[in-house]
């Protein structure tokens, strides 16, 4: 495992309970100065880690971000939310790229199955339509979650649905 690597990796324990430099030490098999100096790297990156004197947590507020391109059919929207609340992700918003309007969003905040049935229940009322019908089903999510890992498991399970769309596409 490279540095730049572990370092992706114990950004990914910390969260919200303090872990030691010890325990990551034995954790990923290298001394505790080296987490030392690599919990220095991931702050001068931008990370926001705190020391306390029981160990590392991240800042309160602090969520992984990512954005995943996806593609499928309005019966299939709930099922798409479902699996992203189900591994642990916040559907932030929706945007399309529209060939003439450019970037077109919308704020959804969805957390839980309960709210991604209520916004399912609206668009299924008629009142109107996904974002996505105006670009071929074809769109985009801000998912926000607790760890990089999370984020991980939301494209696991988007991948293995084939709602997700490859970066090249």
């Amino acid at each position: 495992m490279t540095g730049e690597e572990r370092r992706k990796k114990i950004a990914e324990c910390i969260g919200g309970e303090p872990l030691s430099a010890t325990a990551l030490a034995e954790k990923f098999g290298v001394s505790r100065q080296v987490i030392v100096q690599d919990v220095a790297l991931l702050r001068a990156e931008g990370a926001k880690i705190i020391s306390t004197n029981r160990g590392y947590i991240a800042e309160r507020g602090q969520r992984a971000v990512r954005v995943f391109k996806v593609r499928h059919t309005d019966a299939e929207v709930r099922e798409e939310l479902f699996l992203i609340v189900d591994a642990g992700g916040c559907v932030e918003d929706v945007y399309v790229w529209h060939k003439v309007y450019g970037k077109i969003s919308a704020r959804m905040g969805i957390r839980s199955r309960m709210e991604a049935d209520a916004f399912v229940k609206k668009i299924e009322s008629g009142v109107s339509t996904p974002l996505k019908n105006i670009t071929g089903n074809y769109h985009y999510h801000t998912v926000s979650a607790e760890s990089e890992a999370v984020l991980d498991e939301v494209k696991k399970q988007l991948l293995a649905r084939g709602f997700f769309v490859s970066e090249e596409s």
